[in-house]
Parts: C-alpha cells; structure tokens; sequence
C-alpha cells in the first residue's frame, strides 16, 4: 500500500546548505522509487493557523519510505535541512483504493458502543 512522507517546514531564509539539501534529495529517493507529489508549491489554508508549506512524498510501501529516510544517502544530507528549516515530518501509509470511510465510521461507532 502506498506510503507517504509528509514534511510541514517552516523556511526562514534561503541559503547555500539548504539548495544543496533540495539538489540532493532526489537521488536519496530513487533507490526506494520515492517521488515528489507535492514539493515547493504555495498551500491554501482553509481552517486553522498553518505557518509555512508543505511537503508530501510518495512511496509504494511503508517500508521503503522508512528505509528510504533511515538511509545513510538521506541521513547525510538531512542536516543540510534541519540546521536551517524549522519543522516537522511523519511517514503515514494511505488507503486502499475500495476505502469507505462509512465503514471506518461504523467500525468506530461499534468500539465506541455508539
């Protein structure tokens, strides 16, 4: 099942370690087939403080995603990042393509006792 990395940084300034970081990243995902779905666009807030942007890679499993960020191509230039950008990165897998969120809805309802 697809798996997603999804970064909610807050940049404060351009600098040399932080392009170098964006130049890099890519090949750090291609052994784990990691790709950009979302990267560098402007995000449209509709509810709720949301300072920064977002970021949201794709993988086709969990567990390349987690390797991918384990890696040591990725370890080594993430400081390039996290020295200067401010923010926060989960891995999260996705749902199938059937997925009804009425039966999530009534599974819920049962535990519940609803």
């Amino acid at each position: 099942m697809t798996a997603y990395a999804i970064a909610h940084i807050r940049p404060e300034t351009m600098n040399e370690d932080v392009l170098e970081y964006i130049e890099r990243i890519q090949s750090t995902m291609d052994p784990f087939e990691g790709r950009f779905l979302v990267h560098g666009k402007e995000v449209e807030v509709l509810e709720g403080p949301f300072p920064g942007t977002v970021v949201v890679i794709g993988f086709p499993d969990i567990e390349r995603a987690r390797a991918w960020y384990a890696s040591p191509a990725y370890q080594a230039v993430l400081p390039l990042r996290t020295d200067h950008i401010a923010g926060e990165v989960i891995l999260v897998e996705g749902v199938p393509a059937d997925y009804d969120a009425t039966k999530t809805a009534a599974r819920l309802r049962e535990e519940a006792g609803l």
